[in-house]
């Protein structure tokens, strides 16, 4: 019991030490970004806009395709289920508001999370280990600025553009099915759709986008900081930083899920 004990202490010391530090890269991260200009060392634009291609541009073909299978599947299910009921037009109003408050918010920050939050863990891990970090410390340029900020700036405008794309790829995949099942055009589909959404319904995903970009961010930036012991070191960085992103937008979602709908 007393090395249960021991163990169970060790670990959730060591969480609460993490938890520390991830907030402390989001204070530095928002002090460089809204006041690096007073210290003449502004946040670069163009790193901003490289990693936003990397983070976001990339990722639309693979987000439009999932997005859609997630609306074709709504759709299928959906008919399925309400077909004993004689209640299949309703499948169109339960798809959009699916789709736009959760799914396409959900689906894009596991996208981004298992795309972009691993490259990032393994690039600034592999500068960590061949002392590139220390090596800009040294020449005075502060990580945080140089690294993260540009990441949470491009994942704060990215993750939410990349949910307003899935959500209109999710309906329209939704939209290619029931078409076909309840003898409609894809586009009286969409038009009934969008009578179907109201402004709070856009407002709870782009709610969650953002909150997913930030978890995204940080996990990955803290895991690819943290990383010891050699090109080991950042695998097992990369795999836990998808891990831990995904399992807390998850969470996240389920927690802002509760309360947006009470």
């Amino acid at each position: 019991m007393k090395q249960i004990a021991t163990q169970l202490g060790t670990t959730f010391l060591a969480a609460i030490a993490e938890l520390g530090y991830v907030f402390v890269l989001l204070l530095e991260s928002l002090r460089w970004i809204f006041f690096g200009k007073l210290r003449h060392q502004p946040v670069r634009i163009a790193h901003v806009f490289q990693e936003a291609m990397q983070i976001g541009v990339k990722a639309v073909p693979i987000v439009a395709i999932l997005c859609m299978a997630v609306g074709m599947m709504l759709a299928i299910q959906g008919i399925e289920t309400l077909k004993p009921y004689g209640a299949q037009g309703q499948v169109i109003m339960g798809i959009a508001v699916s789709v736009t408050r959760e799914f396409a918010a959900l689906i894009v920050g596991i996208v981004v999370a298992g795309r972009s939050g691993s490259a990032i863990t393994a690039r600034i891990g592999t500068m960590m280990e061949s002392q590139e970090i220390d090596a800009l410390r040294a020449i005075g340029i502060d990580p945080v600025r140089y690294l993260v900020a540009p990441i949470l700036i491009a994942m704060l405008v990215v993750v939410p553009a990349l949910t307003i794309l899935g959500e209109i790829a999710g309906i329209f995949g939704g939209g290619v099915y029931s078409s076909m099942e309840l003898n409609i055009t894809v586009l009286t589909y969409m038009e009934r759709s969008f009578d179907a959404i109201r402004a709070w319904d856009i407002a709870q995903g782009m709610i969650k986008s953002a909150v997913f970009a930030v978890i995204i961010a940080l996990v990955g930036v803290s895991n690819g900081f943290q990383v010891k012991g050699g090109a080991e070191g950042v695998g097992r960085a990369t795999t836990r930083s998808v891990v831990m992103s995904v399992s807390f937008i998850v969470i996240a979602d389920m927690i802002f899920t509760f309360f947006m709908t009470r």
